[in-house]
């Protein structure tokens, strides 16, 4: 029998000078992902936030009256939509008779069903252990036990909760060391994949935007792809034919979302590795959402992050392309308001795909260098490589060489004039 559940929203009345989701959209959301990991939401509520209570967060009378509803539907889960201190958690755990988890304990959930890889494990693992680690002050019964000391030399010996910190916290050295070589491992990769070297061309955009079906419909894979929050979570990478017959490296990464926790953003992090080294990202949105404005800003906010962390370079707008996805919702393409900068698309449909492929062709070309070079005529594969790796703009032929000129991606250039081709 599924696992009834109540979603609670305390909301906070936003500031009048900043852009804020209205509280429903908000709601909406945290339905999706609470309906994501298979519980049924029988009950929900928008509950206005004037103080916030140290106990409870909410209100003596908000809370007696959701303990009425919660019973009445007999509601074995209570999601708060907000980040909850372990006494408050605690105290509404007493007040309603049921498990609570907040916002951060229910997207580590998510995200813990959803890694499949190696490194997506790990990372999962890592961010439940140091979220698990802030709630140590919980008073469970096995938490007042001691042990004793070693002989007479011995104290009153160490609490339960102390050394169950410490276990998770010699795990938690563990599990870096561990992601560290994973890191360096895919780090190796990619320094394969700048040899070969392909253009990579990034996805990124807010959870279900629609980023692994539009991978799915360019390239022709079957990566899982849902009307789900958080279908996708580990990076995946396929080749993709671009229009001016040039092969580029398409790669679909986890979805963004409002307010990831802190254990996450950190955990998650190596991800997103793959847009650093992106030559194109691609911003997907859910154009078709009520809320498509806040969530872009979300996305945005997370890759300046990088930014200021020295993970993403401060230029990397000028290589990126707006994505407005699922055009089908909204009555096709030319009924989606777009700008300069933007191409709008339907990955269900197809419609606009073959517009966006040539909008990636272009902004890969405008990063090409112009170069020429005299190419011996009985030099066939040097002369092959460069069709196949650049955009040959001028040829002319002699009985001795053949002059070409050619656009060039600078990695592909250093490689063919030193000799690599």
């Amino acid at each position: 029998m599924p696992t009834r559940a109540a979603v609670i929203l305390p909301w906070e009345r936003p500031d009048r000078l900043e852009a804020s989701r209205a509280a429903e959209a908000r709601l909406a959301e945290a339905v999706g992902l609470t309906a994501s990991i298979g519980l049924v939401v029988v009950h929900t509520a928008i509950l206005p936030l004037r103080a916030r209570r140290p106990a409870t967060l909410l209100g003596e009378g908000q809370v007696a009256a959701q303990a009425e509803a919660i019973a009445a539907q007999h509601v074995a889960v209570v999601i708060v939509d907000a980040q909850l201190t372990p006494v408050q958690q605690r105290n509404l755990e007493r007040a309603w008779g049921c498990k609570v988890i907040d916002r951060t304990g229910l997207i580590l959930d998510i995200f813990g069903e959803r890694a499949a890889t190696r490194e997506g494990t790990l990372q999962v693992e890592l961010a439940h252990l140091e979220y698990q680690r802030s709630r140590l002050v919980r008073s469970w019964t096995h938490l007042e036990r001691q042990r004793g000391g070693f002989g007479f030399l011995g104290g009153p010996g160490e609490t339960q909760i102390e050394a169950d910190r410490r276990m998770i916290g010699d795990r938690i050295v563990r599990l870096k060391k561990e992601l560290e070589q994973v890191r360096r491992t895919r780090g190796l990769h990619r320094s394969a994949r700048r040899r070969v070297p392909f253009p990579v061309v990034a996805l990124v955009g807010y959870t279900n935007a629609g980023k692994s079906t539009l991978f799915n419909a360019m390239t022709g894979a079957e990566v899982v792809a849902r009307d789900q929050l958080f279908a996708t979570l580990d990076p995946t990478m396929r080749g993709l034919r671009l229009p001016s017959g040039r092969q580029a490296i398409l790669s679909d990464t986890v979805g963004f979302i409002s307010e990831l926790p802190t254990e996450l953003v950190a955990a998650f992090r190596a991800t997103l590795e793959e847009v650093a080294e992106a030559d194109v990202i691609l911003h997907v949105r859910d154009a078709s959402h009520p809320d498509t404005a806040a969530q872009r800003a979300d996305v945005i906010a997370v890759l300046d992050g990088m930014v200021k962390d020295g993970t993403l370079d401060a230029n990397w707008a000028e290589r990126s392309i707006e994505v407005l996805n699922k055009a089908d919702l909204m009555g096709g393409v030319a009924h989606v308001p777009a700008r300069s900068g933007t191409v709008a698309v339907s990955a269900i449909t197809g419609e606009g795909l073959d517009t966006l492929k040539a909008a990636i062709d272009a902004r890969i070309a405008a990063g090409m260098e112009v170069a020429s070079y005299d190419i011996a005529q009985g030099d066939g594969a040097r002369l092959a490589w460069l069709y196949q790796n650049g955009e040959v703009i001028d040829r002319r032929d002699s009985e001795e060489s053949i002059h070409v000129t050619v656009r060039l991606l600078p990695a592909d250039r250093a490689r063919f004039e030193g000799g690599r081709a």
